[in-house]
């Protein structure tokens, strides 16, 4: 037997109910991060590794334009690729990132270069390129709904790094001044969407789902920066050798 269909509250609820479970903040990496307990050259990974996340989100989102036969969507989801690839050169927020990443020390050519990642990074964020490019519309909104959960993250970590870390400063995190921004803005746009598509419990199902999996990847991403920087401390072959860059 089906079960019904949830109402929108509910339905808003159990997806927020799966952030409060599954989101990356919770995970050791960040509680770490955030709370002043890692090296610079700890920092330094974190921040490679994740410029390739943020290097693929104009991929992801591309990917999602192209399947959208509805222009409203379409304009809406125009300036998730204006904010990361910026109208010029220079401007935006891949160039922010690697930024991030030059203020702490590393060589903005190098981390674009992405030679230096984990194979975990690589294999997590192309996993969700291909989702929202191969999973139905509704799927590929739904896996952007971590941003519901971005900016408590943010706040956490802008924060936590400029009071824990004297290599750190707000110029260097100037990155993060948009998002607190433009996340809620995404956000409220892409949960208005799937309470309003996902019309049947089943639909609903593969809402919850979708986020569960980008939940998965940004959890991942963590995993493989714990094991290689943190403990057991295992690089592998061709990944950023702290110092040695």
């Amino acid at each position: 037997m089906t079960a019904p269909l949830l109402s929108a509250a509910e339905f808003e609820a159990a997806l927020r109910a799966i952030g409060a479970e599954r989101y990356h903040n919770l995970h050791p990496f960040h509680r770490k991060l955030h709370n002043g307990e890692l090296t610079k050259a700890q920092v330094q990974a974190w921040a490679l590794n994740r410029y390739y996340y943020q290097a693929c989100i104009p991929l992801k989102d591309a990917a999602l334009i192209a399947r959208a036969d509805d222009p409203a969507l379409r304009r809406e989801w125009r300036a998730r690729l204006v904010d990361h690839d910026g109208e010029v050169e220079g401007d935006g927020g891949i160039a922010r990132w690697l930024k991030l990443t030059e203020g702490l020390g590393l060589d903005p050519t190098y981390v674009a270069s992405t030679k230096g990642i984990l194979p975990g990074t690589r294999f997590a964020v192309e996993a969700y390129v291909h989702f929202v490019a191969e999973r139905s519309l509704l799927e590929a909104v739904a896996s952007c709904l971590t941003e519901l959960f971005s900016p408590t993250i943010i706040q956490e970590r802008v924060s936590g790094m400029l009071a824990n870390y004297p290599f750190v400063s707000r110029q260097t995190l100037a990155y993060f001044d948009k998002r607190l921004t433009q996340a809620p803005r995404d956000s409220d746009f892409a949960l208005a969407y799937v309470i309003e598509k996902a019309r049947n419990r089943e639909e609903q199902e593969l809402v919850l789902e979708a986020l569960r999996f980008k939940c998965g990847v940004l959890w991942s991403q963590l995993d493989a920066l714990y094991y290689a920087y943190v403990a057991p401390g295992y690089i592998p072959p061709g990944a950023f050798v702290p110092d040695a860059t």
